[in-house]
């Protein structure tokens, strides 16, 4: 006779174990402890079997009657029950460990090198801050498009339009990772495409001809830390990336060649560069020397020493001179470069002073000295132009621009 709910919740234990059969080779095992195990007895290949359905409560009868059946059609297709449980087993132990997180982590491993550090840092920060908080455990073989977007979404509503988009690239290159070693058939992020809102491509604000003398009367007389006036005044001078200057080392200066040499795992490329000095950006190194001369970075951090300073101690150091959303850092490149080209300079030798790609990367390898005296020449002028600029007014700037300083190279 089959069991009942009853049945099974009020057997009480004896002295031996013994069993309540509900027919088919199912039965509950009483154990004389209390215990109560449901257990299933087959037979495969001749041989007598058993295989283990879980205890009760937390298995109950109707539950332990849908795992028999499952077995039982297992049994019936010639396949052993008990192995076909071993093998979900270890499927599962296999998903549990090939989480998102997992496959993420070991796909940022596997790519770091080819990235300068401050980059591999914000990949994982990215991932770890919006990922593996909402999906880092499920295992990657089972997330969906759907699952991927309500994440995206919660950037997206942020108003952080392109992070949301980095997300979505950065998730698809992780699951492109996962089909290639295995662990997932395909990439649910490529679904995605034209899900998310697209942002608004912006160029970095940055200063014109005619407003270079008041920025830089005002930085002249800036009266905040020494060190982040040096630090601005030589962005301007050298026109490097904001990461490249605040990351630089005195190991990088050569005092007595006039250069500044960084080493590709600082640059964004990760091609080694070099910045011929002028005299005036040799004038602010010294100056920083008194500052700083004993230390390792040019800029070190005060609260964290062997670190250098972060990204928006020369952004508010702007934003105090009255030039919010009206110039960054990263301006100043935008600004040489156009004062640059409409005074004649060759377009390459600005170029290749400015670091940027070289899509040929065995080219690239030998870019770094290129053009190196014309750039010396040119750096030289870009610092005189500069010193002329703190005198004049901005009207006289705009007339002057393109006659006393507008001698055109070849």
């Amino acid at each position: 006779m089959p069991l009942t709910d009853v049945t099974v919740r009020t057997a009480k234990p004896k002295s031996k174990p013994y069993k309540l059969s509900d027919g088919g080779g199912l039965f509950l095992l009483v154990q004389p402890s209390g215990g109560k195990w449901w257990r299933y007895k087959y037979r495969f290949t001749g041989k007598e079997k058993l295989l283990a359905l879980g205890g009760y409560p937390d298995v109950s009868l109707a539950d332990v009657r849908e795992r028999h059946s499952q077995a039982r059609k297992a049994l019936a297709a010639g396949n052993d029950p008990g192995e076909v449980k071993k093998e979900a087993k270890r499927l599962a132990v296999i998903k549990a460990d090939n989480n998102f997180e997992a496959i993420a982590r070991e796909w940022h491993e596997q790519h770091r090198h080819e990235w300068v550090a401050h980059y591999a840092g914000d990949v994982l920060n990215r991932l770890e801050t919006h990922m593996f908080t909402k999906i880092g455990n499920r295992p990657i073989a089972d997330i969906n498009a759907i699952e991927i977007l309500s994440v995206l979404r919660i950037i997206e509503k942020s108003g952080a339009l392109d992070m949301a988009q980095r997300m979505m690239q950065t998730c698809g290159q992780v699951f492109r990772y996962a089909i290639t070693t295995g662990r997932a058939d395909r990439n649910p992020v490529a679904d995605l495409r034209g899900a998310l809102k697209t942002p608004v491509r912006k160029h970095h604000a940055h200063l014109k001809a005619d407003e270079l003398p008041e920025f830089l009367q005002k930085l002249a007389i800036y009266d905040g830390n020494l060190q982040t006036k040096l630090a601005l005044k030589l962005l301007m001078l050298t026109f490097v990336r904001t990461t490249e200057l605040r990351g630089a080392e005195w190991g990088e200066i050569n005092f007595d060649a006039a250069e500044w040499r960084i080493p590709a795992s600082r640059m964004k490329m990760k091609d080694p560069h070099i910045v011929p000095l002028s005299t005036q950006a040799i004038a602010a190194l010294r100056d920083l020397q008194k500052i700083s001369g004993n230390r390792q970075h040019v800029f070190p951090n005060e609260k964290r020493p062997i670190t250098f300073i972060s990204e928006n101690t020369m952004l508010y150091a702007i934003y105090r001179m009255g030039y919010h959303s009206r110039t960054t850092g990263h301006g100043f490149r935008a600004t040489a470069s156009t004062l640059l080209n409409e005074q004649g300079f060759a377009p390459d030798v600005i170029e290749r002073q400015l670091a940027h790609c070289e899509r040929n990367k065995v080219r690239a390898a030998y870019n770094h000295a290129q053009h190196l005296p014309e750039r010396g020449k040119m750096m030289q002028w870009w610092a005189d132009y500069l010193d002329v600029q703190i005198s004049r007014k901005p009207e006289q700037n705009a007339m002057l621009q393109g006659k006393s300083y507008g001698k055109k190279r070849d």
